[in-house]
């Protein structure tokens, strides 16, 4: 039997893989399917015959994988390190009727025959680039896909289900054989943003069925996932998260380190304090989901052509209009580019540059060889964040990965590459890794490992994916940097592309990953390269609320910034955009407060406090220059008539009043909330949030007529925006101006151009953000520095301070004011949040969503914006809401929280968020329920309001003796 062995060894090892590669049929089932490679000469590097006997006695199950590289000697290209797999043998076949050990020798014959009849010129047929049987390229598509990994094959399978056939998808090398071929494969529903749990429930989902759906096996095995934790406040992270799955249907459960050695006997469980057991996550081989989708969309009438490189996007008048490629050029109206970590240097080859930030990182993980006792592929994922590492079994071994904190960014040049190459082991960079592996598995230690796989992941500033329709160029649609969540993510976020290429809108809210919520200045090689080695660590690192990004800081700065950081501002940044958290007092220790990070009651809570108070009684300075500021004007009458039909408020008021005015969609849904002032009969000052600058210019710019008159100018740049708040804030400017400030002289939501001080042309508007008396002043920049300087120095005499974003924030939650972005999204009518007030809905004005809201009215809310003060929760003791948090109505679950703060007036926390029903919501629904709040498992009373307190409870009173109304 040795012999035989041998002898089988020695003449199969080659031609096993070349008959793989050319896929004949008297050996179909040897035949890795998925393996479509050129048709050169292919070796096998690194095999030995024990590999050959255990993948051959392994043949009998549907699916194998050799853990070993195909190595192409000419171009070095490697196959997929996972999932080089196996059809199984027909039922008459020998395995299908005879004993194992008979298996060698009628191969070994097989074999031979072939090679009599045919020689080995037959295993190596012509290359493809000399063949003329290649498929020339359609002249033309609806839809042109760059990329054949799993996020261009998912786009093209949801396309086709959505009744899309003209598709076309490119793909530079091989189907897969990017860094589809290197994931993991694990499908983890664990994620920290809302939409991102729903898409990965969904791709867990369509995984399970694909198989059956297309009968191309896709590896699928529900193992369920562990995460673990060493330390409390990882464990209140995981309550909070095991709160929000609960809140999407996705069974889960707090653990103890028990009941994980039960789960898992090889983890060691002494220095855990606690676990989340999520039992319907799974495994998957990317590369199998891939070719699914592939043969799906094919099986519509999808076309594929391998080998085909896209050099850059036909334009024509700012929309995309073909594809210049190596073949050729194809003419279409959608391209999306799923170029993975190629989609910077794509988008970047336009004449019309689409900016798509994203950077490469190398990425490591090990494979060993087969347990003593194998493991079962079962067996749960093992996630380890406070050990930095991921674990799952691999073909009764293990596959073990991570995020170490010193990761290492490559291809920052832009190199390119037909296929990405194995990189270059280094044991010394993954050395961290790897003892946190054995510390965490000790029974590991004399384990043989096979390899360390070394891959590229693209990573983006800010751990989301990058999605959407390009801001400046129509029809130019983007899936990419996945944030090693390909595999998780693939699946969902290929759906709610699609639905946005063909519905003309997202089904979902998606602005998290949405590309429009970059701007130019992340496409910086230099600023993307030093972000991603942030970004990377921050995968696994604990992140508590009000966390901020350490790298790429201090690129957008107000004129006042090195005068505010000396008096001890604390910042934050909003958009590349620096912005005061709070201001520390002398005397405060500033290195404490900086490293502070907690769930509870946070070091800066006095600070922010007194701030507030100042805010209230006296008067406050906040720099918010960060937001987003247009001028919108025309030479005649245009302008008006434009934006009424933009906006959904009445804007034909008298020059100088302020609107605050919603720009909503077909829907009725918010695509921006923003105040405008009319300052001439011709000419109007819009004001945003900061994070709208791109988003909100990109939607007016399409939905203005081409052949309007219609000047739009972003001049956010050129004012620096100070907001003075409190009763003493007339009494400044009276002073500063010579002018009467009261509101008999200048109303409440009113503009005027003064003087301040020496400087001249200040925008000086009666509102503040806050529902707080006060003005806004938008100062052009070359005067804000005196400006701010007079307001300080005249201030003083009537108390004046520095205040941040976080007593603005806090001022606005007990005022039940809703933010865009937080609390209001492209889902969320004026209706259902009590704005009826600012729709001309009664007034015979046409505008975009009036019909939708007009629907609403007659038919009623099924969700509505509510506050809620709780009632039984213990500042000092108790874990803080932050946002997030389920919301239940007489024990059912409706809804979750979208912005929370402390309210210093009220000496209580103050929740804002969306209440959902079935039935129509009436004010009577919202007062007969009984309702609670979940704080990391915990539920705390809570009273329910649709509007915020009246003056009589502006006074802060015990909370005893505090009697809330309706």
């Amino acid at each position: 039997m040795a012999d035989t062995w041998q002898d089988f060894s020695n003449m199969v090892l080659e031609i096993f893989l070349r008959l793989a590669a050319v896929g004949r049929p008297s050996l179909n089932w040897l035949t890795a399917y998925h393996v479509q490679v050129p048709n050169t000469r292919r070796r096998v590097s690194g095999m030995c015959i024990d590999w050959l006997r255990l993948e051959m006695c392994v043949l009998t199950s549907l699916r194998f994988t050799t853990g070993h590289t195909v190595t192409d000697r000419k171009t070095g290209n490697g196959e997929d390190p996972l999932s080089l797999s196996c059809n199984p043998p027909p039922s008459d076949s020998l395995l299908g009727s005879r004993a194992l050990v008979t298996m060698p020798a009628r191969l070994l014959s097989d074999l031979r025959g072939h090679l009599q009849r045919h020689g080995w010129r037959w295993l190596c047929p012509p290359q493809r680039a000399a063949s003329s049987d290649v498929q020339p390229l359609p002249p033309r598509a609806q839809v042109v896909i760059c990329g054949g990994g799993i996020m261009g094959a998912s786009v093209a399978y949801h396309l086709a289900k959505l009744g899309w056939h003209d598709i076309l998808l490119l793909e530079q090398g091989r189907l897969g054989a990017g860094s589809t071929r290197f994931c993991a494969g694990m499908v983890s529903t664990v994620k920290h943003i809302s939409i991102e749990t729903e898409m990965a429930n969904y791709s867990n989902k369509l995984y399970q069925q694909l198989e059956q759906e297309t009968g191309v096996p896709t590896g699928y095995t529900r193992t369920g996932s562990i995460s673990l934790a060493q330390t409390q406040d990882r464990l209140i992270s995981l309550k909070r998260m095991a709160s929000r799955l609960r809140m999407k249907g996705i069974p889960c459960e707090i653990i103890t380190p028990k009941k994980v050695g039960e789960l898992h006997p090889l983890i060691n469980i002494h220095d855990l304090v606690g676990a989340m057991h999520v039992p319907e996550d799974a495994v998957v081989s990317t590369a199998d989901v891939t070719l699914a989708f592939v043969k799906s969309a094919r099986e519509s009438g999808a076309q594929v052509h391998e080998h085909t490189s896209v050099n850059h996007v036909l334009v024509e008048k700012g929309q995309v209009i073909g594809v210049d490629t190596d073949r050729g050029q194809v003419e279409c109206d959608y391209f999306v580019n799923c170029a993975g970590q190629w989609a910077y240097e794509l988008g970047q080859s336009n004449e019309e540059p689409v900016s798509i930030p994203l950077h490469a990182c190398e990425h490591f993980y090990l494979l060993t060889r087969r347990l003593r006792t194998p493991l079962e592929d079962s067996a749960p994922i093992v996630v380890d964040p406070d050990g930095r590492i991921y674990i799952r079994s691999w073909q009764g071994g293990i596959l073990s990965g991570g995020f170490e904190k010193n990761p290492k960014p490559i291809f920052t040049e832009g190199r390119n590459q037909l296929e990405i190459q194995n990189l270059q082991e280094d044991w010394d960079h993954f050395e961290p890794l790897l003892t946190a592996l054995l510390r965490r598995m000790p029974s590991l230690e004399a384990l043989e490992i096979l390899r360390l796989v070394n891959c590229p992941e693209s990573f983006t500033p800010d751990m989301r994916c990058v999605m959407g329709e390009s801001p400046d160029l129509l029809r130019y649609f983007t899936l990419a940097g996945m944030n090693s969540q390909g595999c998780s993510l693939g699946g969902g976020a290929g759906k709610f592309l699609a639905e946005w290429m063909v519905y003309g809108y997202p089904q979902d809210n998606v602005w998290p990953m949405d590309i429009k919520r970059f701007g130019a200045l992340q496409s910086s090689r230099t600023f993307l390269r030093h972000r991603v080695m942030e970004v990377m660590p921050l995968i696994y690192d604990l992140k508590v609320p009000r966390w901020d990004f350490q790298t790429g800081r201090q690129l957008r700065t107000s004129p006042l910034y090195d005068r505010l950081d000396a008096q001890g501002a604390r910042w934050m940044e909003k958009h590349g955009f620096e912005r005061a958290k709070y201001f520390v007092p002398p005397g405060k220790d500033l290195l404490a407060l900086d490293q502070s990070k907690t769930f509870y009651k946070p070091d800066w809570f006095d600070i922010v406090g007194s701030e507030v108070k100042c805010c209230k009684e006296a008067v406050c300075v906040i720099d918010m220059s960060s937001f987003t500021k247009f001028e919108i004007s025309s030479p005649g009458d245009q302008a008006l008539d434009i934006l009424q039909y933009l906006f959904s408020n009445d804007l034909d008021v008298p020059v100088g009043h302020i609107v605050h005015t919603g720009m909503l969609n077909e829907r009725g849904g918010y695509e921006n909330d923003c105040s405008i002032v009319r300052l001439n009969k011709r000419c109007f000052f819009m004001i945003s949030p900061t994070d709208q600058q791109v988003h909100c210019w990109s939607w007016l710019r399409q939905h203005m007529p081409s052949d309007s008159d219609l000047v739009l100018e972003d001049v956010t740049w050129k004012y620096t925006a100070l907001n003075l708040i409190g009763p003493r804030a007339m009494d400044v400017l009276s002073e500063l101006s010579y002018a009467p400030m009261t509101p008999d002289h200048f109303p409440s939501m009113f503009c005027k151009e003064m003087s301040v001080g020496y400087a001249n042309g200040i925008r000086v508007m009666s509102m503040t953000h806050t529902g707080e008396p006060g003005f806004t002043l938008y100062i052009p920049i070359e005067y804000a520095l005196h400006v701010y300087n007079e307001l300080i120095s005249v201030g003083q005499k009537y108390g004046i301070r520095n205040a941040g974003y976080y007593a603005l924030r806090s001022l606005r939650i007990e005022k039940f004011f809703a933010f865009w972005g937080q609390d209001l999204d492209a889902f969320t009518t004026p209706l259902e949040c009590g704005r009826e007030f600012r729709v001309k809905l009664d007034k015979g004005y046409e505008f975009i969503g009036r019909d939708a809201l007009l629907r609403q009215r007659e038919e009623g809310v099924f969700k509505r914006f509510t506050m809620f003060i709780l009632e039984d929760h213990d500042t000092d003791l108790d874990l803080w809401p932050w946002w997030g948090e389920p919301i239940y109505r007489n024990g059912q679950h409706v809804g979750k929280t979208t912005s929370s703060a402390y309210s210093y007036t009220l000496g209580r926390h103050v929740c804002l968020g969306f209440i959902h029903s079935p039935q129509p919501i009436t004010p009577d629904f919202i007062n007969r329920g009984e309702y609670q709040i979940e704080i990391a498992g915990q539920r705390f009373q809570a009273k329910a309001k649709l509007y915020p307190f009246s003056s009589l409870f502006t006074q802060r009173r015990r909370k005893e003796d505090l009697e809330l109304g309706y």
